[in-house]
């Protein structure tokens, strides 16, 4: 029998690592927050990241049943954590394999002397997952059933302190909208009531087309976007990203996305659930990502009480306000050198 055939997910990794990695040089990220009138900060989104991220699904011709196209939402946001202060282990997905690495895991590398390190360091990267310790996507517990996270900081010391579902939909928006929101709604409900103190948000990655086909629909959705954050037992914030690329570069609607397939799973992900990334050479990976597909948010055309910019300082605001002020510090020293 023949190798498995690697997946578009782990293709579409390699992009995503190598984009993130070109945003981040050596690791440094820059500090997002820009000082504003009368001493405050707000946040400034890295949308040039943004839009390279969301030009790798439409590249790769990745159908939604793929994961992809909703992935790259997931990067960009593990991505925002990082510029915001946080550690690389601490927001997951992380920017290299695994994507999630617990960090009692990570405390025991740190510890182990270094032929011993370099071993088992090998043995968790090579492998697609170790069933417990590691995993692609990780499920948490809310008050009555498990619910996949897409991009979360958590550890056991603390339980979670941030968790963040995204969705995106890219066609048949009438279809596919009041589901979207109803499932939105009791997931938020789920994990709220288990995890209060957790800074709870929902991204909603939205084509743009939805403006120009279904006008109607897309104010429902808005309206409904805005008071899935108001709610005192829904998000703590709601966020809407428009995508604007052009028609020969859509992606194909395959059905459902990956957060509507099938039962949520028990804490880690199944093992063998996604592959390790794709060796490719740096130098053919960069000319490829030269070649990406062109996408534009459409920043004036988004809700104020939406836009990423200030959902992102809400939930950076959210964590830092629910800890010590000797927890979480560069995050803390990255708002007060704005």
């Amino acid at each position: 029998m023949g190798a498995k055939p690697k997946s578009t997910k782990a293709e579409a990794w390699v992009f995503f690592d190598r984009i993130v990695a070109l945003a981040a040089p050596g690791g440094v990220h820059s500090n997002p927050w820009i000082k504003g009138p009368e001493g405050t900060t707000r946040f400034e989104p890295d949308y040039d990241t943004l839009t390279r991220l969301l030009g790798v699904p439409l590249y790769l011709k990745a159908g939604t049943q793929s994961g992809v196209p909703a992935l790259a939402l997931d990067v960009w946001l593990s991505y925002e954590l990082r510029r915001a202060g946080f550690g690389r282990d601490q927001a997951w997905p992380r920017p290299l394999h695994p994507r999630i690495l617990p960090a009692p895991v990570t405390a025991l590398l740190d510890s182990l002397p270094s032929g011993l390190r370099a071993s088992v360091e090998e043995r968790v990267t090579k492998q697609a997952s170790i069933a417990g310790v590691t995993s692609s996507s990780a499920s948490i517990l809310g008050k009555n059933y498990f619910k996949q996270v897409d991009v979360i900081m958590t550890d056991w010391a603390t339980g979670p302190e941030l968790l963040i579902s995204t969705k995106r939909m890219d066609s048949s928006y009438g279809k596919n909208a009041p589901n979207r929101i109803e499932e939105s709604y009791g997931d938020a409900k789920n994990l709220r009531l288990r995890h209060p103190l957790a800074a709870l948000g929902f991204v909603f990655g939205l084509r743009s087309d939805i403006l120009q086909k279904e006008p109607k629909t897309a104010a429902w959705l808005f309206d409904l976007l805005a008071k899935l954050g108001q709610e005192d037992d829904a998000y703590h914030a709601t966020c809407l990203i428009l995508m604007d690329y052009s028609d020969d570069t859509a992606i194909p609607d395959s059905g459902e996305d990956r957060h509507a397939e099938g039962l949520p799973e028990h804490g880690l992900a199944p093992e063998n659930e996604e592959d390790v990334p794709v060796p490719i050479p740096t130098f053919d990976v960069d000319q490829e990502i030269a070649r990406l597909p062109k996408v534009t948010i459409l920043e004036t055309a988004t809700p104020e009480n939406l836009s990423p910019g200030r959902f992102l300082e809400a939930m950076v605001n959210r964590v830092l306000a629910a800890t010590p002020v000797d927890v979480h510090e560069e995050a803390r020293d990255r708002i007060a050198s704005a």
